[in-house]
């Protein structure tokens, strides 16, 4: 098992190391090379499954991507969509081992983008969360990531009201802030080992916040998600899930992150949003235990918070194959797919 649990003082170094954010360089327009091929078709005898490797050039920049289609798709229906966010250090063949997302996609059946971040926008390949130019609507690397998903819906049969974003720690961060700053896009949000939304305006605040937690007070939190949004506002499902143990991003980080949400909710729906009203334990196989808890708005379950008891900065339950995981937790990938299975946009 591969975990490499990053002590604080190289999160600090990590992100003390960021570059100033620059223009990315373009890459000669959009590619599209099939680097992989699953051996098996369908039961139906339909296409094999593809994991290709492409690029996109867009107003606010440039990235690669990879795309992973599941076996049998013939273009002759409408498909779920899930982008992808992995986190410092990783690439996106890295994040797709670790959570065997990809594996998944074949049950669903449903199709995986994974944005990548390059090491000429940061030299650790993380995401850049925490810079006011990467928290708004229309530019940035938000609009650089909303663009990889609308060439994905151009290019392949998408299900428009069931496309979704996850990510762990910056790549679970960075998936909040796809939520607000495009909550007409994603249907529903999963945050891994994150912190609430625009709680950081430097680097400085962000090595502070990942260690102590968010010193926003509540309503001014929940007003930043507002105000992102704009005129776009809604009630946009959560699940995020946390390791107690987690040594890297305090664990007090996600419960402020849901605290956000909530409030923001509560200005949304009003009195239809009710606080954690239910609260569930469990274990695994491999003996780390978890809570669970879940809010409801019109009936409906808009939150689910999942705390993982032992488990550090690693996805809960994933693959050996991939860093920054233990197998030890509950399936968050499993997890993450059922919450997004009950979610659609209206």
């Amino acid at each position: 098992m591969r975990t490499r649990l990053a002590s604080l003082a190289l999160v600090a170094v990590i992100l003390a190391s960021s570059p100033a954010c620059s223009a990315a360089r373009a890459n000669g327009g959009d590619e599209d090379t099939r680097v992989g091929r699953g051996n098996a078709p369908s039961a139906e005898g339909g296409a094999v499954a593809e994991f290709l490797e492409r690029s996109i050039s867009s107003e606010a920049g440039a990235r690669s991507y990879r795309l992973y289609v599941p076996g049998g798709y013939d273009g002759g229906g409408d498909l779920p969509l899930i982008v992808m966010l992995h986190g410092c250090t990783q690439n996106a063949a890295d994040f797709a081992a670790g959570t065997r997302m990809n594996l998944l996609a074949e049950e669903g059946p449903f199709l995986v983008a994974y944005p990548e971040q390059g090491e000429t926008n940061h030299p650790q390949r993380c995401w850049n969360w925490y810079d006011p130019a990467h928290q708004a609507h229309g530019r940035g690397e938000p609009a650089i990531i909303a663009a990889i998903t609308r060439e994905v819906m151009s290019a392949y049969r998408i299900n428009r009201r069931r496309v979704y974003v996850a990510g762990i720690s910056a790549g679970g961060i960075m998936a909040v802030t796809m939520a607000a700053t495009y909550p007409d896009l994603y249907a529903a949000v999963a945050s891994h080992s994150g912190v609430p939304f625009a709680a950081a305006g430097s680097v400085g605040e962000a090595v502070t916040l990942m260690r102590e937690g968010s010193l926003l007070r509540s309503h001014e939190a929940a007003r930043r998600v507002l105000e992102t949004m704009g005129e776009r506002r809604r009630v946009i499902p959560m699940i995020a899930i946390h390791g107690a143990a987690d040594p890297v991003v305090n664990a007090m980080n996600t419960q402020q992150l849901i605290g956000q949400w909530m409030l923001a909710y509560a200005d949304i729906e009003g009195p239809a949003v009710r606080s954690i009203s239910s609260t569930d334990a469990g274990g695994t196989e491999s003996g780390y235990t978890y809570r669970v808890s879940r809010a409801y708005t019109g009936g409906a379950g808009a939150v689910e918070v999942w705390m993982v008891e032992d488990l550090g900065h690693a996805w809960s339950g994933g693959s050996p194959e991939g860093t920054y995981t233990d197998p030890r937790g509950v399936d968050a990938s499993r997890e993450i797919v059922r919450f997004f299975n009950m979610h659609a946009l209206p």
